[in-house]
C-alpha cells in the first residue's frame, strides 16, 4: 500500500552519541530545538554560547573565539537603546549593565572553551548564507540588535568562501581537539523576509558548501533536517502559527529520526526511562499534599537512585532535585 509521502532515509551513522559524549552545538534556533531535547534527557551538552547565530561566518568567528578562549572587554561593548551588547552575540546577552553583560559573555566563553576541548561532537546548524556587514568596519555581524538598517549592508556568501573559511576552521578544530566529530545540519526554517527565491538560493549555497566539506574531510557528516521537513513533513500542521518555524510535533519527528541515527540501542533504552521520569516530574495532581502523591514522588526518587548505580556516566542530580523539591 502506498504511504502517500516521501520518506527521507537516514543511515545509522558511524558517529555515535551517548551519555558519555561531550556535545557542543552552535547555530540557528533549530540547534536549540535539538539541544533542548538532549538537555532534558541528561546528555552533557552546551548550546549556543554566543546565543542563536544564523550565518556560517559568524558561527566560524564564534568557534575561533572559543578555541582561543578570547575574552571580551569594555572596548568590545556597544550601547544602543539603553542596552550594552556586542556584534558577536545574540540579544539574549544584551544587558542594561555593562559589567553584567561582560560577565555573562565571558562565563559562556569559558564554558564553551572547556566543552570544545573535550567535545566528541560538534553540531553546527546553518540558517542562511545572507550576512550583514557593519558599514563602518566592514565586519560581518552575528546580530544587528535592531539598529537602523542604514548602518549595515547585506550580501549572499559565495559557496567557495564558505568552503575556504571552514576548511581552515576544521584544521584548527582538529588541531585543538583531535577527537572531535562534526555534524552539519541546515535549518528547515525559511528566511522569508528575503523572499522565496532568495531563500532557496541561500539554502542551496549552504548545501553546496557542506557537500564539499563532507567530501574533503573525515569525521564530518551531514544530517538532513531540512529535507525531512521539506519532503517528508510537507504539511503546515507541522509548523507553528507563523508557518515558518517547526512546531513541537515536527521537532519531535525530526528528533526521533536524529536519535535513531546517532544513539545506540542501549542509549535509546535509557532515554526512554528518563522520558518517563520527566513526565512524572511534570505531573501535577489535584492534591499535592496527599499520601498517594508523596508515595508517587518517593517511588520515582527510588527509581532514579537505582538508575544512578547502573549509569555512572549520567548526572541524574537535576532530575532527582526536581522530585525532592516536590515533597
Amino acid at each position: 500500500m502506498n504511504s502517500f509521502r516521501t520518506i527521507v532515509e537516514t543511515p545509522k551513522y558511524k558517529i555515535n552519541i551517548s551519555h558519555d559524549s561531550n556535545i557542543l552545538m552552535l547555530g540557528s534556533c533549530f540547534t536549540e530545538n535539538i539541544g533542548s531535547n538532549l538537555q532534558k534527557l541528561l546528555f552533557k551538552v552546551e548550546i549556543n554560547p554566543f546565543g542563536i547565530i544564523y550565518n556560517p561566518i559568524s558561527i566560524k568567528n564564534s568557534l575561533e573565539i572559543l578555541i582561543e578562549n578570547q575574552k571580551f572587554t569594555n572596548s568590545d561593548l556597544k550601547f544602543y537603546n539603553e542596552r550594552w551588547f556586542t556584534y558577536f552575540h545574540h540579544s539574549r546577552f544584551s544587558n542594561a549593565n555593562a559589567e553584567d553583560c561582560l560577565l555573562n559573555i565571558n562565563q559562556a566563553i569559558n564554558a564553551g572553551n572547556e566543552v570544545l576541548k573535550k567535545a566528541d561532537i560538534l553540531l553546527i546548524t546553518f540558517g542562511t548564507a545572507r550576512v550583514y556587514r557593519l558599514i563602518e568596519s566592514g565586519n560581518i555581524v552575528s546580530n544587528c540588535h535592531k539598529q537602523p538598517a542604514s548602518l549595515f549592508s547585506n550580501e549572499l556568501l559565495r559557496v567557495e568562501n564558505i568552503i575556504s573559511e571552514y576548511s581552515q576552521l576544521i584544521v584548527s578544530l582538529k588541531k585543538f581537539n583531535p577527537n572531535i566529530n562534526i555534524i552539519f545540519t541546515i535549518s528547515p526554517i525559511r528566511h522569508w523576509k528575503d523572499g522565496a527565491h532568495e531563500n532557496q538560493i541561500s539554502k542551496s549555497t549552504l548545501f553546496l558548501a557542506i557537500y564539499n566539506l563532507t567530501k574533503s574531510f573525515n569525521n564530518i557528516i551531514y544530517f538532513p533536517a531540512y529535507e525531512i521537513f521539506m519532503d517528508d513533513l510537507r504539511d503546515y500542521r507541522f509548523y507553528a502559527e507563523d508557518m515558518l518555524h517547526p512546531n513541537e510535533i515536527g521537532i519531535k519527528y525530526v528528533w526521533d529520526i536524529f536519535s535513531k541515527a546517532f544513539l545506540s540501542g542501549s542509549t535509546q533504552k535509557i532515554i526512554s526511562e528518563i522520558e518517563n521520569l520527566n513526565q512524572a516530574a511534570n505531573h501535577r495532581p489535584f492534591n499535592t499534599k496527599s499520601d498517594k502523591y508523596k508515595t508517587f514522588i518517593s517511588n520515582n526518587i527510588k527509581k532514579i537512585t537505582e538508575l544512578e548505580t547502573s549509569n555512572l556516566d549520567i548526572d541524574f542530580e537535576p532530575l532527582k532535585s526536581q522530585f525532592i523539591n516536590l515533597l
